[in-house]
């Protein structure tokens, strides 16, 4: 898993829930399974909330348990979880969008977005 470069698939971009949202964001989703801590949801402009990508509370929790031992596997298991019916449906409604009315900016949270489940998303969505 790549720790700080990540491919960024046409169409998309990926913006922090503490930045301000700006005209160019096109639609933003969130894809962190918890609401962002001390952002309300007028000031993040949040056109979707993704839930059926985001690692499970179980991987989740698993993972920040040590991100840097299991960050492989961590990898590995939300594959798994995108292979999902409903993760896959997702994936490709948000590539439809990317393709006919860009950009689809996914928004997080995480402070490090390369040693998070963005890179492995985004992999996903360049499929």
């Amino acid at each position: 898993m790549t720790d700080e470069i990540y491919p960024v698939p046409s169409g998309f971009q990926v913006k922090r829930a503490y930045e301000a949202p700006e005209p160019d964001d096109g639609y933003r989703v969130l894809v962190d399974r918890l609401w962002p801590r001390g952002v309300t949801k007028s000031a993040a402009r949040i056109d979707e909330w993704a839930k059926d990508v985001t690692p499970s509370t179980e991987l989740r929790r698993w993972f920040h348990e040590d991100p840097a031992s299991r960050r492989d596997d961590f990898a590995d298991r939300y594959r798994e979880e995108l292979a999902g019916r409903a993760a896959r449906e997702v994936l490709v409604r948000l590539r439809g969008l990317a393709r006919t009315n860009p950009p689809v900016t996914l928004i997080t949270a995480v402070k490090d977005p390369g040693k998070s489940h963005i890179p492995v998303l985004m992999r996903a969505l360049g499929e």
